[in-house]
């Protein structure tokens, strides 16, 4: 049987990671949780260096990438949305044979020259079946931590999380392909995928106990794209996946065109430690303020200070602005997957939580293209419009769709036909 959710006291208390961390059973999701979501951020490099490796090309390289990034884009919701009906272990489990044989498999057609269509025939599998595990720790806090102003506290130690799992895993990943082996990033990816996924499958105890759900209320398991709020929610994290992708692209040409391409490394690291420490610092702070106007607050910082990389003329400039825009990025980040646990029945979290998670993906998959586009045919530099373009857009809906992000009242329902709020037994 699952445990009870535990709710820590924080009456009177400022909320902390220490806090936090000492939630009764944490640990035995967090650490497997880890390891699990650790060859995500592994995946889309390791594809780009065996492709470019086998074919000679960046260009197909950079499609068969993209290929997996809206594959897993498209159908990630709909594995959170299994999950909330079903259990995370039972989504789990195939997920991560699945996508383990498929790695391998688009691996083996590098390696032995086949046609470039089977990459990319390889590639939507790969990427459809990547595992949720993010999106799928966060609705495990959402059930322990139920009404506690901790949430806030976790969505902001899960964003730092997730950035540095996307410094190292890149790294990892790009080392196994240069100092062992081309194909050594992408097998190694699939291998821990399956390890991490099938130990973090097996902590059953502490993943949304559908059943015990269903005998407070009977759970509504329409989709979260029902809530409004969450449709907003997606527009402003496909910006937000439009400044993750942009900066990729942008930051290389930029540091290829003077001449000092091992420059985008810092660059790039500079902007993930702003994301970093943002998060950390948010998550210490007790916000007073509600949520959605948090939300609008940091967005419009971040769609500010995007809006100034096109015409940084300098490695200093960029590199100071880079800081600012990964400052604002953590906020909006923890913001909106706190807006989540207010405005979604808990019967369709996960789900919600993969839709914003794709969200990122597929902008970034978009901003990566139309960057690389605008580079080639414009000036050094005009892939920086793509950040600020979608920033303002997200924005501009944002703002105007805004009601829509306010939690509703107590006893409300929650969106049409979604149904109510489920009491959570706590101790």
């Amino acid at each position: 049987m699952p445990q009870k959710a535990t709710v820590t006291d924080t009456t009177g208390k400022r909320p902390g990671y220490g806090q936090l961390l000492r939630t009764r059973g944490a640990w035995t999701f967090l650490l497997p949780g880890f390891a699990a979501r650790q060859p995500f951020a592994m995946l889309t490099i390791s594809i780009v260096l065996l492709v470019q490796h086998t074919t000679g090309s960046y260009g197909t390289a950079g499609a068969v990438s993209a290929t997996t990034g809206v594959s897993m884009a498209l159908f990630a919701p709909y594995s959170g949305k299994l999950a909330d009906r079903f259990g995370q272990r039972a989504v789990l489990l195939p997920g991560v044979l699945v996508h383990s044989a498929s790695g391998a498999t688009l691996t083996a057609l590098a390696l032995s020259g086949a046609p470039t269509w089977t990459l990319f025939l390889a590639a939507v599998p790969t990427g459809a079946s990547t595992p949720q595990i993010g999106p799928m720790v966060r609705a495990r806090w959402g059930v322990r931590l139920q009404g506690s102003p901790l949430m806030q506290t976790a969505a902001a130690f899960e964003s730092v999380t997730d950035e540095f799992t996307f410094v190292l895993g890149p790294l990892f990943a790009t080392a196994l392909c240069t100092g062992v082996d081309p194909a050594a990033g992408l097998l190694t990816e699939a291998a821990l995928t399956l390890v991490g996924g099938l130990l973090f499958a097996a902590q059953k105890g502490t993943q949304p106990p559908v059943s015990a759900l269903a005998g407070h209320a009977r759970v509504d398991h329409s989709s979260a794209l029902r809530v409004p709020g969450v449709r907003v929610l997606i527009v402003t994290f496909l910006g937000i996946g439009a400044v993750f992708g942009g900066m990729q692209v942008s930051l290389a040409a930029y540091t290829e065109s003077i001449g000092e391409p091992g420059m985008n490394g810092v660059l790039y690291g500079i902007f993930a430690a702003g994301n970093m420490l943002s998060g950390i610092v948010c998550g210490a702070v007790a916000w007073k303020a509600a949520p959605q106007r948090r939300l609008l607050v940091s967005y419009t910082a971040l769609a500010l200070m995007a809006s100034g990389l096109w015409a940084a003329q300098s490695v200093v400039l960029l590199a100071g602005l880079g800081l600012l825009v990964g400052v604002c990025i953590a906020p909006a980040l923890i913001t909106g997957y706190t807006l989540v646990e207010k405005i979604v029945p808990a019967g369709s979290r996960t789900e919600a939580f993969t839709w914003l998670t794709g969200a990122v993906a597929l902008g970034q998959a978009a901003a990566v293209t139309v960057a690389g586009q605008l580079e080639d045919r414009l000036w050094d530099g005009a892939g920086f419009l793509v950040p600020m373009g979608g920033t303002v857009l997200a924005l501009a809906v944002m703002f105007l769709l805004r009601t829509r992000l306010v939690p509703p009242s107590v006893g409300r329902t929650v969106a049409r036909g979604v149904g109510h709020r489920v009491p959570v037994t706590v101790d």
